[in-house]
């Protein structure tokens, strides 16, 4: 779809949104309309296929800000993305006996679920660690966690497959961000931000809309723990994928092909602004993205059309169409299970994963044709391993 403008005046301030989204609720349309009013922004805000209402800024949104940032356009799973790799197996020769020992030794490998980490540190840890250091923020609480958590999955929409292209080839696909660490240092600046507007007298019109200046202690604090957390998300993804070739590597010998990490919550400095993605990646004419479903819906291999109207982004996934309460009340366990089909999946956890079943998300087919501006498809790819955290 083209895109719609959209946008409303409140204090004096009017604020200008282009949204590719033709599923949309109200509210995420009021919020991206208050963001756009902010006196930081540089321009419009661009909403995603998927985007949907989030703390502080929507999910599946690209905002430019001068002189200074927002933390919360970027989130709390600071560095969060997606790692996909391109393999020469073919999916016909994995038996489905092999497809449930690929899982199991996923699930072995790979901690997964709230706070979950290593029971001690990786190796994989120790050369991150050695290159990049502590987060310059790092307190007591983030230290403790940091090692452990380098190479988990975490929880909630994160999860592990193994998947196959339109050819019949293997993909290993691993989502994940900066786990405790990264949520820990966001709220820490988030609320930072909001303390300094307070300080300076400056006028936000939601306190999730606070903002932090350049040229300040504060706002240098930001960005150094933001790009540090950026790196953890995209190396212990790195980690993760690492341990998944593993598993192939053990049955089946393989040559690697294409391989794609891109973020999709984060910030980057482009010509003296920033560029705030949150729930959004790249998108130019020269990155390749990875946009998955829900569980049991495909996965896009994409690569950008530097769409200047969208800052050269593109969604991030399905979306959320229900909070995850709405969803486990409302949604039916066995269609669930029968929308799974016979994939090796954590099917006697069902019940606790209902919020993360299709019916959670918006239709993926939905969001690609809305990205087609956005986006050109090279692969489509359907899970036949999937892992998640509880």
């Amino acid at each position: 779809m083209a895109f719609e403008e959209f946008g409303t005046e409140v204090g004096g301030r009017r604020g200008k949104v282009l949204s590719w989204a033709s599923i949309i609720e109200e509210k995420t349309r009021n919020q991206a309309e208050m963001i756009s009013r902010s006196a930081i922004v540089d321009g419009h805000v661009a909403l995603m296929p998927d985007a949907h209402f989030g703390l502080g800024a929507c999910v599946g949104s690209a905002i430019v800000t001068k002189g200074g940032i927002l933390p919360s356009a970027v989130g709390v799973d600071i560095g969060c993305g997606m790692i996909a790799v391109e393999t020469s197996i073919r999916r016909k020769s994995i038996t489905e006996k092999a497809a449930r020992e690929m899982l199991g030794s996923i699930r072995k490998l790979i901690p997964a679920g709230v706070g979950q980490g290593h029971d001690g540190t990786t190796t994989d840890w120790s050369r991150f660690h050695a290159e990049y250091g502590d987060a310059p923020g790092a307190d007591d609480r983030i230290l403790s966690r940091v090692g452990r958590q380098f190479g988990t999955l975490g929880s909630g929409n994160h999860f592990a497959e193994f998947s196959e292209d339109r050819e019949g080839f293997v993909w290993a696909i691993v989502h994940s961000g900066s786990r405790g660490p990264g949520n820990l240092l966001a709220q820490k600046h988030i609320k930072q931000a909001k303390e300094f507007v307070e300080a300076e007298g400056i006028e936000v019109e939601h306190r999730d809309l606070s903002y932090l200046v350049e040229e300040t202690p504060e706002f240098d604090a930001y960005i150094a723990d933001m790009l540090w957390a950026q790196s953890y998300a995209y190396e212990q993804r790195a980690s993760m994928m690492n341990r998944m070739l593993e598993i192939l590597k053990d049955q089946f010998p393989f040559n690697e092909g294409r391989r794609i990490n891109c973020h999709h919550n984060y910030s980057e400095q482009q010509d003296g602004t920033w560029l705030s993605r949150k729930g959004a990646i790249a998108a130019g004419a020269d990155d390749f993205g990875v946009i998955p479903g829900s569980m049991g819906a495909a996965t896009y291999i994409v690569r950008g059309k530097g769409n200047p109207d969208s800052y050269s982004t593109a969604p991030h996934g399905a979306g959320r169409l229900m909070g995850r309460g709405e969803a486990k009340r409302r949604l039916d366990l066995e269609q669930f299970k029968k929308e799974m089909g016979d994939r090796a999946w954590m099917d006697r956890d069902a019940e606790a994963l209902l919020d993360e079943a299709p019916g959670a998300y918006k239709p993926i087919e939905q969001v690609m044709t809305d990205a087609e501006p956005l986006v050109q498809t090279l692969e489509i790819l359907s899970q036949f391993v999937n892992y998640k955290g509880l």
